[in-house]
């Protein structure tokens, strides 16, 4: 199945995005009504690419881990798990699980708007819509905190071998583990740094996006929190699908990581909130705070479409 995975799972970043969650009511066949719905998706998301052919539109559907076996008791993703909920001091990492997420991305914004709208009326007899959440791409592909998002991501058939599933676990080979969490920047606070104080929380210069010498980063910056290693020295890898979005109230960051394996996130997020062995935390979440987080399993879509 791995040859039918869902392309949002591994597609270059889109100038536009929509992110929805919901959680399935307690209508009477509820379930029968979601898996009929997903099934259909895959078919679909085809129908709309023909409608916005100049679009480039992707969709992901994942499902939330704790809901993974009400809708498929028979079968599990063999790591799929809670998502690590941290807190050190003002450093947070919650735990909100929701049922199920759909990630729209496209560089045209009424593709997205449609396909969104559409998913969103089949679910509705069935399921709570939790939160909508408009992600756009901010001057050459930054966070609103002015830096590169992304950097670290794998390029070419690279981004397969890190996102997806693979014979290890050949009953959901070509699925994926996503982890989704919310970010609220103050950039109020932000914004009183110094381009040098930003650059050394980190690890790497504004303008030019270029990454400190590993001797010159602070055990605080971000990219020393997140570049780790296995024991054998090889990188822990994420393919990062991360958004900003903003209004007139709040501004951050959705972030979305999507890999074969949760364990990298999971070993990546205690880094960044736990710390070190000596307690190097990293300082960006000074700056940004985690509001929502949850964890998802995104199936192939020939494992979606026999949900029918």
């Amino acid at each position: 199945m791995r040859d039918t995975y869902q392309s949002g799972v591994i597609a270059e970043a889109s100038k536009d995005a929509l992110f929805l969650s919901f959680n399935q009511t307690h209508a009477e066949d509820a379930v029968a009504v979601v898996r009929a719905a997903l099934a259909a998706l895959p078919a679909r998301l085809e129908t709309y690419r023909e409608r916005y052919p100049e679009a480039a539109l992707h969709l992901t559907v994942a499902i939330g881990s704790a809901y993974w076996d009400r809708l498929n008791p028979e079968e599990r993703p063999a790591l799929l798990r809670a998502f690590p909920a941290l807190e050190n001091g003002q450093r947070v990492a919650p735990s909100t699980p929701v049922d199920l997420l759909f990630i729209v991305r496209a560089d045209q914004h009424d593709a997205v708007f449609e396909l969104g709208a559409e998913i969103t009326r089949e679910l509705a007899d069935v399921a709570e819509l939790v939160e909508e959440v408009h992600g756009f791409r901010y001057r050459d592909m930054r966070d609103l905190t002015g830096f590169v998002d992304g950097t670290e991501n794998p390029q070419g058939d690279d981004r397969l071998e890190v996102a997806l599933v693979g014979d290890e676990d050949a009953e959901f080979a070509g699925g994926s583990y996503l982890h989704l969490q919310r970010y609220e920047h103050d950039l109020s606070a932000w914004q009183r740094l110094s381009v040098k104080q930003q650059e050394d929380a980190y690890g790497r210069t504004k303008e030019d996006n270029i990454e400190y010498a590993g001797d010159k980063k602070s055990p605080h910056a971000h990219t020393k929190r997140t570049s780790l290693k296995h024991a054998d020295g090889s990188s822990m890898e994420i393919l990062r699908h991360s958004m900003p979005y903003g209004d007139s109230q709040r501004k951050g960051l959705m972030f979305v990581s999507t890999c074969r394996t949760p364990e990298h996130f999971e070993l990546m997020l205690k880094s960044m909130v736990d710390g070190d062995e000596e307690g190097h935390a990293d300082r960006i979440l000074e700056y940004t705070r985690a509001v929502t987080g949850a964890s998802f399993f995104v199936p192939p879509n020939s494992w979606l479409q026999q949900l029918a």
